[in-house]
């Protein structure tokens, strides 16, 4: 049994989405980040970091993981899935996931920061992460074009890009022209197990259609920025 600790963002997403494609069995903690639980010392003993998802494998003499690149990694070292165990083909996976949280992951984050979450408004700084992510999306699409899945097959790389990129709304962030990004977001979006993930610990899809919803969100999200 996995416990995991989480919150509704995507780097959250990207652990349960990977445990329900594994079909691992695991228990949701919820943690809410904005009361600062993430940095209470009983789970600084989990994530030196503070910050979620993290996991404990009770099944592995309560082995804790944090980071949700290695987290994902373990969990597919795990069960053997979704993560080859040629070296290149293992490297195709990783190259693809350290793109996603190198890039995808920290200019998203910020996009979301300027565009969504901070009081006053910088117009040369939202513009900035903006183009910086819609010009990493145009390096998936590009790379789509040419390929089904981001490595040879569907993987923890698939998951952990799509659990951000699903959020372009959020972070203001253009889609159009992108026809093989659409088309590989689609695809992801169908399966069951993924749907199933996005929704741990709660379902947020509504955020972007409920003005009031979105508000209440940022408000909240504004108090774990100096956490």
């Amino acid at each position: 049994m996995i416990d995991l600790y989480t919150a509704p963002t995507p780097n959250g997403w990207k652990a349960s989405c990977t445990l329900e494609e594994l079909g691992v069995p695991y228990e949701v903690h919820a943690i809410d980040l904005g009361s600062g639980a993430q940095k209470e010392p009983w789970f600084l003993e989990i994530s030196p970091n503070g910050r979620i998802p993290a996991i404990v494998d009770r099944d592995a003499g309560d082995f804790a993981v944090f980071e949700s690149g290695a987290l994902m990694i373990y969990l597919a070292e795990k069960t053997g899935r979704l993560l080859p165990s040629d070296p290149r083909g293992r490297s195709r996976v990783i190259q693809w996931l350290m793109f996603q949280m190198g890039g995808i992951g920290p200019m998203m984050g910020q996009a979301n920061v300027f565009y969504r979450y901070f009081p006053e408004k910088i117009p040369a700084a939202i513009d900035r992460y903006q183009n910086e992510c819609r010009r990493l999306f145009e390096v998936l699409d590009t790379h789509l074009a040419k390929h089904e899945w981001l490595a040879d097959d569907f993987s923890i790389a698939d998951i952990a890009n799509w659990c951000w990129v699903r959020t372009y709304k959020w972070s203001g962030v253009s889609r159009d022209g992108l026809p093989h990004l659409k088309r590989w977001m689609d695809t992801m979006k169908q399966r069951p197990a993924l749907r199933r993930g996005v929704e741990i610990p709660f379902d947020t899809s509504g955020l972007t259609k409920d003005d009031k919803a979105a508000e209440e969100f940022a408000k909240n999200a504004q108090k774990t920025l100096q956490r």
